[in-house]
């Protein structure tokens, strides 16, 4: 049960991923139209102050927010392309008809059973416009519920044909009619039910945003923690999306998610406030500032003659993290080596963000400093404080280098040039920890051109018949494997440049950083899946 469970788990984490890795661009596009518009910069670049500049940066900004209004769309198509285990876009087709059905079944049964309000205004009604249709306020959740069901019926029905004159009806087409008696007995059902769970989520988002600066400190800690497990995605998601991360009036609608409302309110020059909320997507602290200074603290306690290696692995791997917010590099280097140490990484993060609580702050940069200047910068210091986001954080940076330093030499880990004599300087995995300090060089180099690495990566997977399904989140690719056991740890680390391997049951995840896209479809083509994923 357990495995299943954590099976289950990895296969929503791994979806959600589709629709969460696309909504950022919306908010860096958000941005962009917000600087067009922007008064103060256009004073001091007057050439910009013209109809056109300005007039697409107000086109850009109002129509990219109508995004944040039909979350729940995007997430039922994006959730369901990502659990379809074939066809996926006639999945992600039948799931657009399936949220259309649902939404109209629920406003008619509503007006039949007498509940739908009838009055001017919908706010605190629990009811709101979904597509221009009446129906409960379910946000995010609708969209989740829905993918989840259709990508089950399509994963179950898609392969069933039918023979003479009933043939037409056979495969995705009988998806859709077995879906529509779902959906709609699934409409009425949550017409009667959601109320209470309504109320419930009600309940936790209050207790959750009460808990102060502890719920902040353990929504940090759990976010870093999870990293192993490829779950975290699990834990901020609901707070960005979701009015568990709160909720506000911007420009005469409600949005609920810390960073639906940061979008929203960026896009509104009305806004003279921030929102609180903010807090939720204040991650970036311990990307941008913390984990340089582990890395400062990982090369100062390196030995003397492994410093220049030391040197130029850690550099890049800092700048990713610093530029793009990208971490699993710097962490997967002493995850393994010195648990402590990512434990302690953790609660620096935690901490970081209650620090950013306490102080106010309302500016964000949660995927690096190309979004903190692009979000902040323009909308001033009075509405984001980010003179202290950049106080807080150089001040991060000297307690991980502190901290960090201080276990290391105490405790003599073995981080990144701190190996033992025959062992070589490198990113460690959790396999070479274990692998009992075994010798050896660098092994062959990583083969030349797509082709050649993915040749490699399958065969370290166990061969091509060994892989059921490929996909790729933002830094790993995630692979379900016939037989993990067969993993060859040592190769996808030494020859085709991998900073970790994690394998959880028939799950397995490997770190690529920023290039795993490529890596993705040099191995979707490899195996023939490119037409399929």
């Amino acid at each position: 049960m357990k495995a299943k469970v954590m099976d289950g788990m990895q296969r929503f984490s791994k979806a959600m991923f589709i629709p969460v890795l696309i909504l950022p661009i919306a908010g860096i596009l958000i941005a962009l139209g917000n600087l067009l518009t922007n008064q103060r910069l256009l004073e001091v670049i007057p050439f910009l102050n013209n109809p056109i500049t300005t007039g697409f940066g107000t086109i850009l900004t109002g129509s990219l927010v109508s995004i944040l209004g039909n979350l729940g769309l995007i997430f039922c198509v994006g959730i369901t392309v990502g659990l379809a285990n074939k066809e996926k876009a006639v999945a992600g087709f039948t799931a657009l008809l399936g949220y259309l059905v649902f939404v109209n079944a629920m406003n008619k049964f509503m007006q039949l059973s007498g509940v739908l309000y009838e009055g001017e205004t919908l706010q605190g009604t629990g009811q709101t416009l979904v597509l221009g249709v009446q129906i409960l306020d379910m946000g995010v959740f609708l969209g989740l519920i829905l993918g989840i069901i259709t990508a089950m019926v399509h994963n179950k029905f898609s392969d069933t044909e039918f023979n003479g004159a009933f043939q037409i009806y056979g495969g995705s087409r009988f998806v859709f009619i077995v879906l529509i008696p779902v959906v709609v007995l699934l409409s009425i059902a949550l017409t009667f039910i959601w109320p209470y769970f309504q109320t419930g989520i009600n309940k936790l988002g209050t207790l959750i945003n009460h808990s102060g600066s502890f719920g902040i400190f353990l929504y940090g800690a759990l976010e870093r923690l999870l990293i192993p497990t490829g779950l975290h995605h699990l834990i901020y998601t609901p707070f960005l999306y979701t009015e568990l991360g709160g909720s506000a009036e911007v420009g005469g609608k409600v949005f609920e998610g810390a960073r639906n409302i940061y979008y929203a309110e960026i896009a509104d020059p009305s806004v003279k406030e921030l929102s609180p909320s903010v807090v939720w997507d204040a991650r970036g602290i311990s990307k941008m500032f913390g984990l340089i200074g582990a890395c400062l603290a990982m090369y100062h306690t390196a030995k003397p003659e492994n410093k220049a290696k030391v040197k130029a692995i850690l550099i890049p791997a800092a700048v990713t993290s610093f530029i793009a917010g990208v971490t699993e590099p710097i962490e997967f280097s002493f995850m393994f080596v010195a648990p402590l140490l990512f434990v302690v990484h953790a609660c620096l993060s935690g901490l970081a963000m209650v620090t950013f609580h306490l102080f106010d702050v309302r500016a964000i940069g949660p995927n690096g400093m190309i979004d903190f200047l692009l979000f902040n910068l323009p909308l001033g210091i009075q509405k984001t404080h980010w003179p202290m986001y950049i106080l807080i954080g150089l001040i991060f940076f000297v307690i991980y280098y502190v901290v960090f330093r201080f276990l290391i030499v105490k405790f003599n880990f073995k981080t990144i040039g701190r190996e033992d004599e025959g062992n070589e300087t490198k990113l460690y995995s959790k396999n070479d920890y274990k692998a009992k300090k075994s010798a050896g060089t660098a092994g062959t180099p990583v083969p030349q051109g797509n082709d050649g690495i993915a040749t490699v990566i399958v065969d370290a997977l166990g061969g091509a018949s060994n892989i059921n399904t490929v996909t790729n989140c933002y830094t790993r690719l995630r692979l379900t494997l016939e037989h993990p056991e067969r993993v060859n740890e040592d190769v996808l680390k030494k020859e085709t440049g991998a900073s970790g391997v994690i394998i959880k049951d028939k799950n397995v995840q490997v770190v690529y950083g920023l290039q795993v896209t490529n890596i993705r479809k040099a191995v979707d083509s490899y195996l023939g899946l490119s037409t399929n994923e």
